[in-house]
């Protein structure tokens, strides 16, 4: 999936949307971004994903797979920001797709993401990732942290711990990558498809090489995630020193349909009719005694 000629004919154009300025295209520059990705039970899975047409991505083990993705983003057209993303492998359409097919055929499957949390660092974030694209922002405590051999992020909410994720630094980043990305999200109980476009040079590791470790806190927003039975050793990861990423001003939106008549109304406009354009963080999360949440 490249970057869409339409986006590369406006570059250096403004828009005005919701009371932010933009630079088009929305992009971020050489921003350090780190990716880890755990097996799941997909059944269980399942049940995280609303509506009918999202099903759980399945490995060749018929398992699922949660991934963990902290981008620092250092440079944007809405200043710097931390954003966390919590989300779970999956396909879109009438049925289940088989498994792994959708790995290599992704639009044909729809194959991307479903985004169950994302916090991030400034209440301007919340303001245009939830009120135009409908990605479930919301304002927390995080932090990014880089050193010779670990690359970590903490995320903590209402002073209480919520997640935090750590990779063993590869030794190398000498992989380039090139993709398209598909995020599916939920808002105004309408199924939200937005689309990215990644370019860097990154150090992977897969299957016993892929050290992490997977921290989950009680936080309402987080806790449930253990109910997927979460492999703690990671299946892949990843990291990005510099990252370049452009986010398409072009999204897709669907009604969510049921089997029965929804009982309540989810998030919707009124979390975000009132949010300003503050750039400002959140103080970084406190000292947690964090080891023994792990997964």
């Amino acid at each position: 999936m490249g970057v869409p000629k339409r986006i590369k004919r406006y570059e250096g154009q403004h828009a005005l949307v919701d009371g932010i300025p933009y630079v088009m295209p929305i992009s971020c520059v050489d921003s350090p971004a780190l990716f880890a990705g755990f097996q799941i039970n997909a059944d269980k899975a399942k049940k995280f994903l609303p509506g009918n047409e999202l099903h759980p991505f399945r490995l060749w083990n018929g398992k699922g797979l949660l991934l963990i993705t902290v981008i620092n983003y250092l440079e944007t057209s809405i200043g710097k920001y931390i954003e966390f993303s919590i989300a779970i492998a999956c396909t879109h359409g009438r049925k289940p797709a088989p498994r792994m097919l959708p790995g290599l055929f992704m639009g044909h499957y729809g194959t991307g993401q479903y985004v169950i949390d994302l916090p991030v660092s400034s209440e301007i974030s919340v303001k245009g990732g939830k009120g135009i694209w409908g990605m479930p922002k919301h304002q927390a405590k995080l932090d990014y942290e880089v050193t010779d051999e670990i690359v970590s992020s903490q995320y903590e909410k209402d002073e209480q711990f919520a997640m935090r994720i750590e990779i063993d630094r590869p030794s190398r980043t000498w992989i380039p990558i090139n993709v398209g990305a598909t995020n599916y999200c939920q808002f105004r109980n309408m199924l939200m498809a937005s689309y990215i476009y990644f370019k860097g040079k990154a150090g992977m590791n897969l299957f016993g090489n892929a050290n992490a470790r997977l921290y989950i806190g009680d936080h309402p927003k987080t806790a449930p995630l253990r109910e997927l039975e979460i492999d703690g050793d990671a299946l892949l990861t990843m990291f990005i020193p510099e990252a370049n990423g452009i986010l398409d001003d072009h999204m897709e939106t669907w009604f969510l349909i049921h089997d029965e008549p929804p009982e309540k109304m989810p998030e919707g406009l009124e979390s975000v009719v009132n949010l300003g354009l503050d750039e400002e963080w959140l103080e970084p999360p406190s000292e947690t005694d964090y080891e023994r949440y792990r997964i």
